[in-house]
């Protein structure tokens, strides 16, 4: 009687005990963004990766259900976007899928990441052909173009070239963060598409400024006085870089209409905005400061990322100091080899301790002494 009621029960659904299929990644990435990315990623790091999910991820496998994504799949999907994409875009991409599928491990609505130590099949990524510092002198033109024509403009790029900041933080720079008596500046915010968040890593960090630099920043700080009486702005805007509305620059407008047009007057090869900062590292790195300083300075998590990415501007990397292995051979030949049996005994006039026993000066000192 017991178990005639007990199907009853099941037949009519009591217990739910209908197995529910997994979800399909399309559903599950949906509800990843909400849940996790949104609370606990970047602003500009969320915008990547609903643009990297709508691009490339979910018209692969958006009606695909989790526990139907094999790994073979994933490692196809990789080789396919390495033939059209940098290596750069292509690990972002595994990263969100495999973040997205160790959540949905965590959640037990699968039993294993497919997307999980993918490294071996990524295609290699070498940092350096990335980077396009400027020398010295090509740095020395960029700015004087800059002054010639956009003089507005110069504290900016100034700035960007001594102190190697990222584009957001300097944008996100406020007067109340620069400390022209200690000769720094405060690092606190990063402007990106129009949002604050914090620097990259969440750390605050003092970023050291040249004495041209601050005189720069001095005179810029008593123009913005006038600039604000002049426009009407009721009072000086916080922010140190701004536009003709009193508001932050906007960085496709400064890109277009200012940095690329400087490049063309000046004549340079086309660099990317963000190759200023590259330009400060391997300007300090080249004549030898210290790395662990420009580390901290450029917001490096480590001093290893600095190593990996600036190694070929460290000085004395070169065939000059194999070449001093000859030198030093040449010059310094080495002490002809005396056997120990062959070794002779100082003569006793040259040992003090011998003469000033036998001259009763002087009695040594016993072993516990």
């Amino acid at each position: 009687a017991v178990a005639r009621e007990l199907r009853k029960l099941i037949a009519e659904g009591e217990f739910n005990l209908t197995k529910q299929e997994p979800p399909t990644f399309g559903q599950y990435a949906e509800k990843y963004l909400e849940t996790y990315a949104n609370t606990r990623c970047k602003y500009s790091t969320l915008v990547g990766y609903e643009s990297n999910l709508r691009c490339h991820l979910l018209p692969v496998f958006q009606h695909k259900r989790l526990d139907e994504i094999t790994r073979a799949e994933i490692k196809e999907f990789i080789a396919d976007k390495a033939k059209t994409l940098s290596t750069k875009s292509v690990q972002n991409l595994v990263c969100l899928i495999s973040g997205i599928m160790a959540n949905a491990l965590e959640d037990e609505i699968i039993k294993a990441n497919p997307a999980a130590r993918m490294g071996k099949h990524l295609p290699k990524r070498d940092r350096r052909h990335k980077i396009n510092p400027l020398s010295r002198e090509e740095a020395q033109l960029f700015l004087g173009k800059i002054k010639e024509h956009y003089p507005a403009y110069y504290p900016f790029f100034l700035t960007a070239l001594r102190t190697g900041l990222r584009l957001g933080e300097l944008l996100g720079l406020q007067w109340g963060d620069v400390d022209f008596n200690g000769r720094f500046l405060e690092v606190r915010r990063n402007l990106v598409k129009g949002r604050i968040t914090t620097p990259k890593n969440h750390e605050l960090r003092r970023v050291d400024m040249s004495g041209q630099l601050a005189d720069v920043l001095k005179r810029l700080k008593t123009q913005r006085k006038i600039q604000a009486i002049k426009k009407g702005w009721g009072e000086v805007p916080p922010w140190v870089f701004v536009g003709e509305n009193g508001q932050p620059l906007d960085p496709d407008n400064l890109r277009h209409r200012v940095f690329l047009k400087a490049l063309e007057k000046a004549g340079l090869r086309h660099f990317r905005l963000h190759d200023l900062r590259h330009s400060y590292a391997t300007l300090r790195l080249s004549k030898g400061d210290d790395i662990a300083d420009v580390s901290h300075q450029l917001g490096h998590s480590s001093v290893k990322i600095t190593w990996d990415v600036y190694y070929h501007w460290m000085p004395g990397k070169k065939k000059s100091e194999v070449d001093a292995l000859d030198d030093q051979t040449d010059q310094h030949p080495p002490a002809p080899y005396t056997h120990p049996a062959q070794k002779k005994e100082p003569a006793e006039s040259a040992n003090p301790l011998k003469f000033l026993v036998a001259g009763g000066g002087f009695e040594p000192p016993t072993f516990g002494l």
